[in-house]
């Protein structure tokens, strides 16, 4: 099959000459190991994986020894050696030149303890997002939607979009179920689940009781696009406080949860302070959620809001690493599901899943904008297929293009 390019290429690329180590990270099978074979200008580095059980001692028995010729190496799983870090921080030390290392691995080293601190100020971290829409439709030539609305506050283009379908945001965008390389997605989903559970939990946290693990990954899958309530989930869980925000932690170590922190930057009373909690990965949430027909399923809302995440989170990090996504919510009163925000300008943005919107679907954008004097513009994006401009500063945009 011909290799997708992948949408954060050019910024890897571009550190790797800048910097002396290169950090790539992400969940599991989101194509890192690809794209680090497969990318033309990485193609002549030396590409080494601690997957290959001789590698991964040889590197335990003598880490110094391991990196002391690095010039142009590629170490994949990484993080199965923790003390590969302080021999690459040593041999950097000792040599500090542009492109001697890129790590990949399925965690995130810069929330690994100890990992972090050794390759401070050495190291450029990026992280692979599951395939967005744009990957696999094979459209990152084009700028991104979002990036040339918010700096120019209009559609230059006026063109029909498909409707985001409930088969894409059950695929999600990890390749081989979004590429449509396996035949039963729900078995390969089980085997994700397994091998990941198996190996990095028990490699990143050394557990010995994986089932309440298992079942707070599936209560969490139930809770994605929601305002994270660790005494709730704990509750639910039949599970401590403390241990649920171990197990949250080593779910944010390997990539498979993240949280979306709110936006504050305004005086409105009782905003709501605690994140968001969202799945990766929108096909992994279903699969994890048991959800079988997701057009009559309540969880739709929250599995579209999770697909349009990850979505606009791969974009804005691989397209515009200045700008930062939050939500808002006045508890009991207003929210707005995303915020994008760059330099001293926002833009808000409310998801709707139907193919039609009301009046009354613009009350939480518009508080925000009245609340926000930085705001420049709110999004309606609804699952239609044509933009229209509703009033001052306010379009319903479809949510095909809004992730185009």
């Amino acid at each position: 099959m011909t290799y997708i390019e992948r949408e954060i290429g050019n910024l890897i690329v571009t550190a790797a000459a800048d910097m002396p180590v290169v950090v790539l990270t992400g969940m599991r099978q989101t194509g890192k190991s690809t794209f680090l074979q497969s990318q033309e200008e990485l193609r002549s580095w030396n590409y080494i994986t601690l997957d290959d059980f001789n590698q991964l001692a040889a590197c335990k028995e003598n880490p110094d020894a391991f990196v002391a010729s690095g010039e142009h190496t590629i170490i994949d799983e990484a993080q199965r050696c923790p003390e590969l870090f302080i021999a690459i921080k040593s041999s950097v030390d000792r040599k500090r030149t542009p492109g001697r290392f890129i790590l990949s691995g399925s965690a995130n080293f810069l929330l690994m303890k100890g990992i972090s601190e050794s390759l401070a100020g050495r190291a450029a971290y990026f992280n692979m997002h599951p395939f967005t829409r744009r990957e696999y439709t094979r459209k990152i030539a084009e700028p991104p939607f979002i990036k040339t609305f918010f700096e120019t506050l209009s559609i230059t283009e006026e063109r029909k979009m498909p409707p985001v379908r409930t088969d894409e945001i059950r695929k999600g965008g990890i390749p081989p179920v979004r590429l449509g390389l396996v035949k039963d997605s729900d078995l390969w989903f089980r085997g994700y689940e397994q091998t990941y559970l198996e190996r990095d939990i028990r490699d990143l946290g050394r557990i010995g009781d994986i089932i309440p693990f298992r079942g707070l990954l599936r209560l969490l899958s139930l809770r994605t696009g929601k305002i994270l309530s660790i005494s709730e989930l704990g509750r639910d869980a039949r599970m401590r406080s403390a241990a649920v925000s171990n197990y949250l932690s080593l779910m944010e170590v390997s990539c498979i949860f993240y949280r979306l922190v709110p936006f504050l930057e305004n005086r409105a009373s009782r905003l709501v302070k605690s994140p968001k909690a969202y799945m990766s990965d929108s096909g992994l949430a279903s699969f994890l959620a048991d959800v079988d027909d997701l057009d009559k399923d309540p969880l739709y809302g929250a599995l579209l809001e999770t697909y349009v995440a990850q979505n606009l989170t791969g974009i804005l990090q691989s397209t515009w690493p200045k700008a930062n996504l939050f939500f808002w919510n006045i508890q009991g009163r207003h929210e707005v599901d995303f915020v994008i925000g760059s330099g001293k300008k926002c833009v808000a943005v409310e998801i709707k899943g139907s193919t039609r919107w009301e009046g009354r679907d613009l009350s939480g954008l518009k508080a925000f904008m009245t609340a926000t004097p930085q705001c420049v513009a709110g999004i309606l994006a609804y699952n239609g297929s044509v933009p229209i401009n509703i009033g001052k500063r306010l379009w319903a945009i479809p949510i095909g293009m809004l992730i185009s």
